[in-house]
């Protein structure tokens, strides 16, 4: 990142929310000496491309978690954003305070189920403590259920079955493809292979009607499954892998006009939201056609925090393309499998690559601070 530079009073940068995008805005603002206020409602940066192994590895959980205040210190605010009163451009804080801003960076991110997801108001602490926890519901279950065979699906599945071999690990999948659909087919293909390698039933093409009846996460003596194909399962433990949405309850008030159908806020090629040039939107709220990854919210950010340089210095913005997929599945720390720049990459490579520690150094590398061993 560039050298500091010089900006007028005027300048406050807002970031609404401290995921992968956030965490990498907030890092080259700061770098560069730009006045900011990352807000996000938990205390912690949460790693969750880990967040799987997290339940079902004991002890790994505190790697993923990382203080926004030890990096970001006062410009860091804990609170959760209520809204946006973009006449007044400012943020709306829970409490009843509002943050003035003269650029605004949205990157709410999407929520889901736990424990691909941990959406709760929590402190650092109680979020390890909720893995923790189910880490036990895991050593304590004969048979686990994983419904969704999307990439968290099939990617907890696989987690589920390096750590403990010996329990039964079923995949309910509604389609017969596995993962996501913007991979390779031999991509897809593979995927399905280390599965049943590693010894997991599947049930493709299959769906759970009683899914609302279902306790999830939580270990039980007897877990009644059933299926649109009149298929009938006894699990002990049902973990949801699907259903993920993008976080718009934040804007979707104020620029409610300007959100896709999913919920994603439409942008130009600047990652510009339609109709602001001082609103951007990064990561999976962003309407751009690309799968919702980490990899590329960080890229986003490297945009939107050059394009405020550039308009204070009076330079040329520029533009986000994206480009050919790269994709990287981990299959548990011993096996992945995936595709680099559309290009399908083996095994060995993703396992160094991601598996073995799922690029948990690299967020810490961006906070600037040291991981727990």
């Amino acid at each position: 990142m560039g050298s500091q530079i010089s900006v007028d009073e005027s300048v406050h940068v807002v970031i609404v929310g401290g995921g992968f995008g956030g965490i990498a805005a907030a890092s080259q603002l700061q770098s560069w000496g730009i006045p900011f206020t990352l807000v996000d409602m938990r205390d912690a940066f949460h790693h969750n491309v880990a967040a799987l192994r997290a339940s079902v590895e004991s002890g790994f959980a505190k790697k993923t978690f990382i203080s926004y205040a030890k990096t970001f210190q006062d410009n860091f605010r804990q609170d959760l954003v209520v809204g946006l009163d973009l006449a007044k451009q400012k943020v709306l804080l829970q409490g009843g305070e509002a943050l003035s801003y003269s650029h605004l960076i949205l990157a709410t991110g999407s929520t889901g189920p736990f424990p691909g997801k941990f959406t709760q108001i929590s402190d650092l602490q109680s979020a390890i403590r909720a893995y923790e926890v189910m880490v036990k519901q895991v050593q304590s279950s004969q048979h686990v259920v994983v419904v969704g065979g999307g990439s968290a699906g099939v990617e907890m599945a696989a987690e589920l079955k390096t750590d403990y071999p010996e329990k039964e690990v079923t995949l309910i999948h509604s389609k017969v493809p596995l993962a996501d659909p913007e991979l390779l087919p031999c991509v897809r293909q593979e995927v399905k292979e280390i599965l049943l390698q590693k010894g997991v039933e599947l049930l493709l093409n299959e769906r759970v009607i009683n899914l609302e009846e279902l306790p999830l996460n939580e270990h039980r003596d007897s877990i009644q499954v059933k299926t649109d194909k009149g298929t009938h399962l006894v699990a002990n433990l049902v973990i949801l892998c699907n259903g993920i949405k993008i976080n718009s309850s934040v804007y979707s008030s104020a620029l409610g006009d300007k959100m896709a159908s999913n919920g994603a806020l439409m942008v130009n090629d600047y990652l510009q939201v339609e109709g602001f040039s001082n609103i951007y939107a990064i990561g999976d709220c962003a309407d751009v056609k690309e799968p919702k990854m980490a990899y590329h919210a960080g890229l986003h950010a490297n945009i939107v925090v050059t394009n405020i340089v550039n308009s204070m210095k009076q330079k040329p913005l520029k533009t986000y393309k994206p480009g050919a997929l790269t994709f990287l599945l981990s299959m548990g720390r011993n096996d992945g499998v995936g595709q680099i720049s559309g290009f399908y990459v083996g095994r060995l490579m993703v396992r160094f690559a991601k598996s073995r520690d799922l690029f948990v150094s690299t967020s810490w590398k961006t906070m600037r601070q040291t991981a727990p061993s």
